[in-house]
């Protein structure tokens, strides 16, 4: 009994633990159920904070983003009106330099180079020369086209040879205004002394102005150049006499027009004539002596020794062998010089006008210059026909010397 009693009282507190239990179940899941509630708002909770802090995050980065492309824009901006302002400024200076760098050609041409704020050197070397040099364009007046380059009139492009082709080229080059001259020279003279030859031919007596002014030079070259200087072979080479005249002549006068220039203020003009011109003595003394005659006639006869006649003859020969390639080169010199100089005091002279343009001095030197210049090109038109002149005169004599040695 007792054991059992016991054992029902040792099950009560058993009981009452699951009694317990069971009651405290519902109030611990009700406390859970809170908790779980306070936890889940506080995970809300948790959530809008961070959605805050996301929002605001993005606020600020927008805002961020948006100061970024304001400071962009304005630094754009400031660029822009420093590369504006840089812009002007270069724009400027351009102006300015290229004005003072600028150079006038020929002012009957009317064509001008360069900016009128910038101040052109009138009496600079470079600017000087430049009316007197050979060129590959012509300057001409306003009326007539003013700046005409020399088109090449054989071949496409400017690089192409003169004559050939580009892969086997003969003559490399550009046509310039002194070939040009020559070629329209040469030919005037074809044209002139064709019809004046064909009227001679005739046997009738000179009419007209133009014929009558030809012969006066024709005769004058043969009675006073050619025969006196060469002798009785004088007529065989008074067709190149004439033609060395009368084309140094045109050339001379074409020079007296001030857009054209002057072709026998080339040095490489007139070392071609001085060079045909010693062809020339060379092939008239050879022809006459042979080659070997011709050569030892540069020697003049001398009894001598034979022990000083082997030192002095070699000696004389090389010394009249050099003579002669000395006085063709002379030749050539004479012209070129005279008719250099003379074109470049003319441009020294308009140059003045330049110089003082815009001041009072334009008023007394303007007037003085342009007299000048009409009269130093009188005296420009004279040298003309006075190197035309010389030149013949001593190619004759040079021929005369070749025919008749020492």
């Amino acid at each position: 009994m007792l054991s059992h009693q016991e054992e029902s009282e040792g099950d009560k507190p058993v009981a009452n633990s699951q009694r317990d239990d069971s009651v405290e179940t519902p109030q611990s899941e009700a406390a859970g159920q809170k908790a779980d509630v306070k936890e889940t708002g506080e995970q809300d909770g948790n959530q809008g904070t961070d959605t805050k802090d996301a929002g605001s995050d993005a606020k600020a980065e927008e805002s961020s983003e948006a100061q970024g492309e304001a400071k962009v824009d304005q630094s754009n901006e400031d660029h822009k009106d420093e590369d504006h302002k840089d812009e002007g400024q270069d724009h400027e200076s351009h102006d300015h330099g290229s004005g003072s760098e600028s150079h006038s050609h020929d002012g009957d041409a009317g064509h001008e180079h360069g900016h009128d704020h910038g101040e052109i050197d009138y009496l600079a070397p470079s600017h000087l020369f430049e009316h007197v040099q050979d060129t590959t364009f012509f300057h001409l007046p306003k009326f007539m086209g003013g700046h005409w380059d020399i088109a090449h009139p054989l071949a496409s492009t400017k690089q192409d040879p003169i004559v050939g082709t580009s892969k086997f080229p003969i003559l490399i080059g550009r046509p310039t205004k002194f070939m040009v001259l020559e070629l329209v020279g040469a030919l005037l003279l074809v044209v002139v002394f064709t019809w004046m030859a064909r009227k001679t031919k005739t046997g009738e007596r000179p009419k007209g102005r133009l014929r009558n002014f030809l012969e006066t030079f024709v005769v004058f070259i043969r009675d006073e150049i050619a025969r006196p200087n060469i002798g009785k072979e004088a007529d065989e080479y008074l067709p190149f006499l004439l033609t060395m005249f009368f084309f140094v002549l045109t050339l001379n006068l074409f020079g007296m027009i001030p857009w054209l220039g002057s072709a026998t203020g080339a040095l490489a003009v007139t070392g071609v004539l001085a060079l045909i011109t010693f062809v020339v003595v060379v092939g008239a003394g050879t022809k006459k002596m042979g080659f070997v005659g011709f050569a030892k006639a540069q020697v003049p006869h001398m009894d001598l020794p034979p022990a000083l006649a082997v030192i002095l003859i070699p000696s004389i020969w090389a010394i009249e062998i050099f003579g002669l390639i000395v006085k063709h080169f002379v030749l050539a010199i004479r012209l070129f010089a005279n008719m250099f100089a003379g074109h470049l005091v003319l441009s020294v002279f308009l140059a003045f006008i330049g110089v003082t343009a815009g001041t009072a001095l334009s008023y007394i030197v303007g007037p003085a210059v342009i007299l000048g210049s009409i009269a130093f090109s009188l005296l420009e038109l004279f040298v003309a026909f006075l190197q035309a002149y010389i030149f013949t005169f001593l190619a004759s004599l040079f021929i005369g010397s070749a025919l008749h040695p020492h």
